[in-house]
């Protein structure tokens, strides 16, 4: 079972987890990270290529392997508005999945966010809802969608309305019928990834937040 695995957002807090999970896991022989600055790793098996992703095409041949984690995202504050902020987490990531089913990547894993949905009122969960409906279309053998709720760990970047979070929702999702918004580490959401990837389910699967505890 050596099998190449792609992963884009491979510096955020689930992409850091997955590509050290992806490095030590037996069913992976190649990990390819796709990176916009240099990322080192400790281990051998993980080859990272530094591309532009407003022209992703260029770098077709990259996405070449079995997997695809598409980890990739960002902030309204990050990129600056809500259009740059859509580019990243909604064109960027679809033009990655086409890109690798074109290559022959058979399955295909994706980070969204709980509540998404293409018809809310919410921009962020409006674009991962949209990137949903979109990738559900392509061909892939295996389309396995996360959805977590608030992401705790280390980050590079201080982001105070998650601090907020991460203290007040614990105490919040203690109540009945809060349950299913609880915060959630994103290690945890990386170790799911990978246990799925080792045994991919339906064609198309969704993973909640009950589903990834």
């Amino acid at each position: 079972m050596d099998k190449t695995a792609i992963v884009v957002g491979g510096t955020g807090l689930i992409g850091k987890a997955l590509v050290d999970k992806l490095a030590n896991a037996d069913h992976i022989s190649k990990v390819i990270t796709l990176t916009r600055g240099p990322a080192e790793h400790f281990s051998p098996k993980v080859h990272n290529q530094v591309i532009q992703f407003n022209h992703m095409e260029d770098y077709a041949p990259l996405f070449k392997g079995d997997l695809l984690f598409s980890c990739l995202g960002t902030t309204r504050k990050q990129a600056g508005s809500i259009v740059a902020q859509r580019m990243v987490d909604l064109e960027y990531q679809y033009t990655a999945a086409k890109l690798a089913l074109n290559n022959g990547v058979c399955h295909y894993l994706l980070v969204s966010s709980s509540g998404a949905n293409s018809h809310s009122n919410n921009a962020y969960l409006q674009m991962k809802g949209e990137l949903e409906d979109r990738v559900q279309e392509l061909s892939f053998d295996h389309i396995s969608i996360f959805q977590p709720s608030l992401l705790l760990g280390k980050r590079e970047d201080f982001r105070i309305g998650e601090k907020l979070g991460s203290w007040i929702l614990p105490v919040l999702c203690a109540l009945p019928g809060l349950r299913r918004f609880r915060p959630i580490q994103g290690e945890k959401v990386a170790e799911k990834m990978i246990r799925v990837s080792q045994n991919p389910g339906p064609s198309l699967e969704r993973f909640s937040l009950d589903k990834i505890f």
